[in-house]
């Protein structure tokens, strides 16, 4: 018996690891994503257009689980979907109008660590010093991996800046309530529903009340900019919400977040595809974010 317990605890490591590999591939595009789309369109539009797919495509099941969900567990995912995805659609695309990418993988990687200070504070999550160390690593390897490889220097915007540490901070206390009061919840019904609500009002206000629709039929590149955002939808919010909705309840709301410290090191990859050349520290900084992710998951997941 102990040795079957032990087989199911390995093969819940592995399967973490593989949806945080997964979700890693994913949100690592978002960025560009995100800013093909506002070649054409508003910030607004775009977080609009991103809800708007991701509404579409999980309203199936959505309409499927809601008679059977109870009111006890529907005020949370009402609550996660508002803050978790509908509010940081609107900030990233905003923030990403006046700062780059690098800078945004910067301040995408503070989430742990707000997921972890949250947690502390105001959810009974408990912790060790060397949980604590890991994310502190991951996100000093996060940062020195960017710096290294951005010719040293950031363009900082603090008035646009602050929108994505707002989507971090949100992003902490989803991860965090999902764990505590969703934890048994199927993933599929919190991402669907959480979409299914304020789906509906996006979805009026994208039609209604933007340019959407005549950009669209009328703009040269509407129908191409639009197809980055849907991919954006489909792919970065309804399939990867899912994904990690599951992966929070199958670790820590802290290890989850540590995708973020994964996403500099998917850019680096696709530049030595490129044929970019990038110095030894950047290796080496991929080594501290590697280190940081393994210490933050250091106890059983």
């Amino acid at each position: 018996m102990q040795n079957l317990s032990e087989k199911r605890a390995t093969s819940r490591k592995y399967f973490a690891w593989i949806l945080l590999f997964i979700l890693v591939l994913i949100w690592g595009s978002s960025f560009i994503l995100i800013k093909r789309g506002l070649e054409v369109y508003s910030s607004i539009e775009v977080g609009a257009i991103r809800i708007f797919v991701s509404f579409i495509v999980l309203l199936p099941i959505a309409i499927q689980r809601i008679k059977s969900t109870p009111w006890s567990k529907m005020k949370y995912i009402i609550i996660i979907g508002i803050i978790g995805t509908g509010i940081p659609a609107f900030l990233f695309a905003k923030a990403q109008t006046q700062i780059d990418s690098s800078l945004a993988g910067i301040l995408n990687s503070l989430t742990p660590l707000f997921t972890l200070t949250i947690g502390l504070a105001f959810f009974k999550q408990k912790t060790s010093w060397i949980n604590v160390l890991g994310v502190f690593l991951g996100l000093l390897g996060a940062i020195g991996l960017i710096h290294s490889t951005s010719n040293g220097s950031f363009e900082f915007h603090f008035s646009f800046a602050i929108y994505i540490i707002i989507a971090t901070i949100l992003y902490a206390v989803h991860s965090n309530m999902i764990k505590y009061y969703l934890n048994n919840v199927h993933p599929f019904t919190i991402t669907s529903l959480g979409f299914f609500f304020f789906g509906i009002p996006i979805t009026i206000i994208l039609f209604f009340f933007t340019s959407f629709p005549t950009t669209l039929i009328s703009h040269p590149d509407g129908l191409k900019a639009f197809m980055y955002v849907a991919t954006l939808g489909v792919f970065a919010s309804a399939i990867a919400i899912v994904l990690y909705n599951r992966l929070v309840q199958t670790t820590t709301a802290v290890f989850a977040s540590s995708v973020t410290y994964f996403v500099p090191m998917l850019a680096l990859f696709w530049g030595i595809n490129d044929g970019e050349k990038y110095p030894l520290t950047a290796f080496l900084f991929m080594g501290v974010i590697l280190l940081g992710v393994f210490l933050v998951n250091k106890k059983k997941i």
